[in-house]
C-alpha cells in the first residue's frame, strides 16, 4: 500500500497545484483548459486512490469519500466537455450514483448521531456527514433535472461546471489544510488562518458565478472551452 499512498500524496498535491493555476488564470483561455484539465486527472487519480486505501485504515473507512470525489470531478468534466449543453447516458448513471452515495452518507451521519456516547470516533462528525450528504442530494436532483430538462444554456452549463469544479477543489484544499496539518509547519499547526486557504474554494465559487450569472460578457470568456459530442 506504500505505493499507492504514495501516488495519492503526489495526486493531492498536483491537485492543490494545478487547481490554484485553474482559478487564476484567464478563464477559457489555453492555460486555464490545460490546468483545469490536470486538476481533474489528479483529483480522480486522488478519488481513486483514496477509495482503495479507505478499507485499510486503521479504524477501517468507507470508500463513498473516493468515488463522491470521483463523481464531482467526473461530471464537471464532462460538462465543460459537453459544449452542446446536453444530457446523455453518462449524466443518467452518475446520477444514479450519487444520489445512492447520498443515502449512504446521510445514513452514516443518522448512525453516527444516534450512536452510544464514546462509540463514534470521527471525524467527520455528524454535522460533516450531513452537510456532504445534503450536497450530494443536491447535485443528484441537479443531474435528475438536466436529464428531464435534456439541454442545459450556456450560462447554466458554466455554472454547473464551476460549483462542481469549486467543490471538488474544496475537498483538496479542506483535506489538506484542515486534515494534514501535521505535515505544515509547527506554527501553524491549529491555526485558525489554515481556513482562509481551505475554505477560499467557496470564496471564488461564490464571486464567478455571480459574475457568470450577471455579467453579460461572461459566456464570451469560455468560448473556448473544449466540446465533446454528446452520447
Amino acid at each position: 500500500m506504500n505505493g499507492i499512498t504514495g501516488i495519492h500524496v503526489a495526486g493531492g498535491m498536483f491537485a492543490l497545484l494545478s487547481g490554484a493555476v485553474a482559478f487564476a488564470v484567464r478563464k477559457g483561455g489555453g492555460m486555464h483548459v490545460s490546468a483545469g484539465t490536470w486538476f481533474c486527472v489528479s483529483m480522480f487519480v486522488l478519488g481513486v486512490t483514496a477509495s482503495i486505501l479507505a478499507p485499510f485504515k486503521s479504524p477501517p473507512d468507507s470508500p463513498i469519500g473516493g468515488i463522491m470525489v470521483c463523481y464531482f470531478i467526473a461530471t464537471a468534466w464532462m460538462t465543460a466537455r459537453r459544449r452542446s449543453g446536453t444530457s446523455g447516458r453518462f449524466e443518467k448513471i452518475a446520477c444514479a450514483i450519487v444520489l445512492v452515495i447520498a443515502i449512504a452518507i446521510i445514513g452514516a451521519g443518522f448512525k453516527a448521531a444516534l450512536s452510544p456516547p464514546g462509540q463514534f470516533s470521527g471525524p467527520p462528525g455528524p454535522g460533516a456527514l450531513f452537510a456532504l450528504g445534503a450536497v450530494c442530494l443536491l447535485a443528484g436532483l441537479s443531474d435528475l433535472k438536466f436529464i428531464l430538462r435534456g439541454k442545459l444554456s450556456a450560462t447554466q452549463r458554466i455554472s454547473r461546471h464551476l460549483w462542481r469544479m469549486c467543490f471538488a477543489f474544496f475537498i483538496a484544499t479542506g483535506s489538506f489544510f484542515l486534515g494534514q496539518q501535521d505535515v505544515l509547519p509547527q506554527a501553524l499547526r491549529g491555526s485558525p488562518i489554515l481556513f482562509v486557504p481551505a475554505f477560499a474554494p467557496f470564496a471564488l465559487m461564490l464571486f464567478w458565478l455571480a459574475r457568470v450569472r450577471f455579467s453579460s460578457n461572461s459566456q464570451l470568456n469560455w468560448r473556448r472551452m473544449p466540446q465533446r459530442r454528446a452520447e
